[in-house]
Parts: structure tokens; C-alpha cells; sequence
């Protein structure tokens, strides 16, 4: 018995397009607006208590642990064994953020995975 390749809806492919964008444009909102402006900086490391200062804290320990780097790598694994659409939306989300927040190499190279989860069959269905 023959299996197809895992493929994709034309809305799974619109829902991937919204994650990916969304992930990314928060994630650059926060690179360049929030860490790397010099005014939040000062701002944040003098105490100001934001929104906006919490989300720079959590972004900032994340990317120094490695964490979106460490997730997208995992998922791609795990995307490649079993590949489904939840596991390639949360890859997705947390490579973008990745490459976006300093965490490129794990991040490109769970892309790569990713990708690799496209050459899989599809998982039976019962």
C-alpha cells in the first residue's frame, strides 16, 4: 500500500501564512522597538514597570537560554517522525522567532527539518 506525501490545504496554507507573519512581526516589533532602542533600554533596565518591559524581559531570557532556537529544533524533529499541522504551526511559529530574536543557527536549521517533513507520509488515518 502506497502512502501520499504530507501535504497541505489551501487553509492550512493561509493559517501557516497568519502564524508566520504574526510570530515575526511581534518578534521584530520586539527586536527593534523594545531591546534595541536605546530610550525602552534605559527606560526598562531603570525599573519602569510596562507591558511592554515585561515582554523584553521574558524575549531577552528566552533568546540568552536558547529556548525559541531549542523548540523549533525539537518540533522539527518531531514534525519529521509524524508530521501534522499543529506540530509544523508551533515549529513554524518558534523558528521565525528565533531567527527574528538571535537564536539563527538552531532556528535555520529546524527550518531546514521542517522542510523535510514535507517528504514523509502522510500519518495513516483510521
Amino acid at each position: 500500500m502506497k502512502k501520499d506525501p504530507f501535504r497541505l490545504t489551501p487553509y492550512q496554507v493561509q493559517w501557516l501564512l497568519v502564524v508566520g507573519f504574526v510570530t515575526v512581526g511581534y518578534a521584530l516589533y520586539l527586536r527593534y522597538l523594545a531591546i534595541e532602542l536605546s530610550t525602552v533600554t534605559l527606560a526598562c533596565d531603570a525599573g519602569l514597570q510596562s507591558d511592554l518591559c515585561r515582554a523584553r524581559s521574558i524575549a531577552t531570557y528566552l533568546f540568552r537560554n536558547s529556548v525559541f532556537g531549542s523548540l523549533a529544533l525539537i518540533v522539527a524533529v518531531l514534525h519529521v517522525i509524524r508530521p501534522s499541522i499543529v506540530l509544523l504551526t508551533v515549529g513554524l511559529a518558534a523558528a521565525g522567532a528565533g531567527i527574528v530574536l538571535y537564536n539563527v543557527a538552531l532556528s535555520g536549521i529546524a527550518v531546514g527539518i521542517l522542510i523535510l517533513g514535507f517528504a514523509r507520509p502522510a500519518p495513516a488515518t483510521v
